[in-house]
């Protein structure tokens, strides 16, 4: 009986390095230029919290920049009592939260409306709400306070018992301001969903408000949820309308209580960094619970497939 080799396995055939792509000037330039711009946004936030840690005497002494003595939380703690931070933080989320929600309710129906219905004019309607954006808010500060004083209400509505100085003069404010832009985001988005979808459901028997609430409304989760936060962080930050169509110091948004942290002849600054933190916290938060639809939202349609 005679034994045969077994055939030997061919060499394995090494794959080519994959070729390294040069290094381009001009894409060298680029992330330095981003890097830059990266830290000139982080710089002061950076700075800010590195002064609300240290003591105000301690950097008087030995300037911004210089290495620490001591650290200490307790200038958090001054600001969140000596501004009343609670009360405005309340004052902010009973403008904010309606203007949000009034705001993506009526910009995604009238969306639904030019995206999805058949009426006449629909293309120069969102052309006029695009529009509306490129105007300058404070161009209408003085038309605007004459008419606020002049709209009256009830006054379980308003102690003023005018559109002035009321909670929702500012989220009236808001929501027109907002309007334009969220309706040009959503309608743009609301293209992008198969008609088929809704042409089926017409079939079916289901109305305007069905097709509208039913279906097309919640395949906009993620550019409601983007906009969300923008109109949340928009809203929040707002201290010019606050400013001009309010005079009532217990009915001011949070932005404006850092002003109880300034003295008449002295203000503390670190003191002052450490309630600018506080303030901007809350959206720090949003950001972070919905980052992931916010990104979402944002990269819709940048693929094919």
């Amino acid at each position: 009986m005679t034994l045969t080799a077994p055939a030997s396995a061919p060499p394995a055939q090494s794959r080519p390095a994959p070729a390294r792509r040069p290094v381009r000037p001009l894409r060298v330039l680029l992330h330095v230029f981003l890097g830059l711009v990266a830290l000139g946004w982080l710089l002061p936030l950076v700075l800010a919290v590195y002064a609300s840690l240290r003591p105000y005497e301690e950097t008087a002494r030995l300037g911004y920049f210089s290495l620490p003595e001591s650290l200490t939380l307790d200038y958090y703690g001054e600001a969140w009592s000596q501004a009343e931070l609670p009360r405005y933080y309340l004052n902010t989320l009973i403008i904010v939260v309606p203007g949000v929600v009034i705001t993506l309710f009526l910009a995604s129906f009238t969306a639904f409306a030019i995206a999805r219905l058949r009426i006449p004019g629909r293309k120069v309607l969102l052309i006029v709400f695009t529009a509306g954006n490129l105007l300058p808010p404070q161009v209408l500060i003085t038309p605007l306070y004459t008419l606020y004083t002049l709209v009256p209400l009830p006054a379980w509505l308003s102690d003023s018992q005018s559109l002035y100085d009321s909670y929702l003069g500012l989220i009236l404010i808001h929501v027109a301001f907002q309007f334009g832009f969220c309706v040009f985001v959503m309608a743009n988005f609301m293209r992008t969903i198969p008609e088929e979808i809704t042409e089926a459901a017409l079939v079916d028997g289901a109305g305007v408000w069905k097709r509208y609430w039913r279906l097309t409304l919640p395949l906009c989760r993620p550019v409601l949820a983007a906009l969300s936060t923008l109109q949340f962080t928009w809203m929040y930050n707002d201290f010019l309308w606050a400013l001009v169509l309010m005079s009532s110091g217990d009915k001011l948004p949070v932005t404006s209580a850092l002003n109880n942290l300034r003295g008449q002849f002295f203000t503390d600054y670190n003191l002052l960094a450490a309630g600018s933190m506080l303030v901007a916290l809350p959206t720090l938060i949003v950001f972070q619970l919905l980052h992931k639809q916010f990104v979402a939202g944002l990269t819709l349609g940048s693929t094919k497939g």
